[in-house]
Formats: C-alpha cells, structure tokens, sequence
C-alpha cells in the first residue's frame, strides 16, 4: 500500500462515516489538506495521517474520537497489520509486510497520478525564466490529469527572480536544469560547477543514478534473470521511503508552483539509490553466484528508481541519457 493509497482508504473511510450518519458532513476542503507521510523521529508505524486533527472540527467532534471511530474502520483492512491513535489525534499504520508493501511502492513508480483531474491551470509567466517553470508546471499538472496552458495574455502570473549573468557556457539541459533547481523566489547562478562530471554536482548525480539503473537491469539480463519485486531487506528502507513519497512530492510541486521541489527531491532519490547500492555491496551477485530472491527484488527497486529518475528528469524538461 503506497501513499496515496493509504490516503484514498483513510478518507473512504473518513465519507463512509459521514453516509452512515456516524459523524458530521466534512467538507472537500479538508480532505484535500489531509497528509499521509512517515512518521517523524519518535513516531510510530510506517505512515502517520493527521486527518482526525483536521476533519474533527467541521465533524463536530473531538480528534481522539474521531481517530478512534477511523481506527475501528481500518483495522481489519488486511493490507494494514496494525492501526494506532497516538498524540492529539494522529492515525499511525503499520503496514502489513515488508515485500507486500514493496510490491506496491515498485509498481506505482513513475505512473502518472489524478490527484489533480478536472482542474484547469492557465499560467502567464513573466520574463525568460518564469516561462521555463512555466512549461515545467504545465507537464507536472497534466501529469497529475489535470489541465495546463500558456497564455501571455491572461490567466495566473508567473514570476521568478532572474539568474546572475552566465560566466560558462552551458548547453539546453543543464541551463534548465539552474534555472528549475533553484527556488522561484531566488537567482540562479549559471557558471562552470554546473558542467563538472563528479556527484557533487546534483544534475550529474541525478543522471548517473539513472544511468547506474539502467545499467544493472542490462547487467542483470545478461546474467540470464530480471527485476522481480520483493524483500529487498532493511538495506532498501531510505529509497523505499522516498519513492512511496513521490506522488505527493509531484503534487505539491504543482500546487505550490515550485518544480524545485521535484528537483531537489530528484537529487535526494539518485542518491539514496546510489547508498542502497553501497549497502548491499552491489546489487547484483558476484563471483558467479546465482540470483537470489533477495537479488531479484532489489534489482526491481532500482529499476524503479531509474524509472522515477527518469520520469522526473523528463517532467522537467531535461534529457535522461542511459548512458553518462
């Protein structure tokens, strides 16, 4: 059960209650404020949601209450191994396997989410780089179904501090990729340190975990067997973690007209799968070994990963070569 699917069964849950009367009408607007995410440092579970804490109020009705109404409701959900009301009113869940759950996060990598269909977004950007996070944000919100345009005459301004002068000459992608790296409100800088062929610099990074993924998926065909999710062990939890928050990530990108959000996250990804191949001493197995289920399911999360990757790359309007 990824994110978002755990979102959609808790607010099933949360409109069910209201169609049997169990509490108040709850408006749309406050199930589309309603997170799912990993607890923080000291929490419980795998994901915590803070929709009792929202939806309690207009429900008329206290958050542990309405928690535990919600909590009886999920228990028996087969995907869910456990369900906590902890603090003021957080439903914590604990999901009911490890390779079940990464079976889930695998197979919804890279697919194109709804969360945003029916919506309408016309954009005017002002200036050079707005017009780039423009087009960003069209692709991020069609992405999320719903629809996108440019119009230079109308619709929602767009704005964005402009870069410093360049002092390099950088090709079509890596230009973009300052500009959208960058948060809207701050001036890119447009020099040599962009070009550098080493990790620490984050668009090659990015590009090199995607063409690492590739690679070991080519590798692996080679070796005579291919991705096949599972228990990648506990090794997988980082990149687990941040693939499961993708979606959501895409999503406020769009919302909040921030494609830096996706870039920046896009960084943290390439290198959480770098250190997941570090951590299991390579990911494919040595000395003429035979495959393991365990081999399987982690060459399947990488390909994820890369697909993710690439997926992210693309929405940005940048390039994802198989090879760097």
């Amino acid at each position: 059960m990824t994110p978002a699917e755990l979102s959609r069964t808790v607010l099933g849950a949360l409109r069910h209650a209201v169609r049997e009367g169990a509490v108040a009408e709850v408006s749309e607007g406050v199930a589309e404020r309603v997170t799912v995410a990993v607890p923080r440092p000291g929490g419980y579970g795998d994901y915590a949601c803070n929709v009792a804490l929202l939806a309690a109020g207009p429900a008329r009705t206290s958050p542990l209450a309405l928690a535990a109404l919600l909590r009886e409701r999920l228990r028996h959900d087969p995907r869910l191994a456990e369900v906590r009301v902890t603090g003021p009113g957080f439903l914590n869940f604990r999901l009911a396997g490890p390779a079940s759950y990464e079976r889930d996060v695998v197979a919804e990598a890279g697919r194109p989410g709804d969360a945003l269909a029916g919506q309408r977004l016309v954009l005017r950007p002002d200036g050079a780089r707005a017009h780039v996070l423009a087009e960003a944000l069209v692709r991020l919100v069609r992405a999320q179904g719903g629809e996108a345009r440019l119009d230079a005459t109308g619709g929602e301004p767009l704005r964005a501090a402009p870069p410093y002068e360049a002092t390099a000459p950088l090709d079509p992608d890596t230009r973009r990729w300052a500009l959208l790296h960058t948060a809207p409100a701050e001036r890119p800088r447009l020099d040599a340190g962009l070009l550098v062929q080493r990790v620490e610099n984050p668009l090659f990074l990015v590009r090199y975990a995607h063409a690492r993924a590739r690679a070991l998926v080519r590798n692996a065909a080679d070796l005579g067997y291919g991705p096949e999710p599972g228990d990648s062990g506990p090794e997988a939890a980082p990149l687990l973690a941040l693939l499961a928050e993708h979606p959501a990530v895409l999503l406020r990108a769009a919302e909040h007209r921030a494609p830096d959000r996706l870039a920046r996250r896009l960084v943290r990804l390439a290198d959480a799968l770098l250190g997941f191949h570090d951590r299991t001493g390579g990911l494919l197995p040595l000395g003429g070994l035979k495959p393991l289920a365990a081999h399987r399911a982690r060459l399947a999360l990488a390909e994820a990963a890369g697909t993710v990757l690439a997926g992210g790359l693309t929405l940005l309007g940048i390039s994802a070569p198989q090879y760097v």
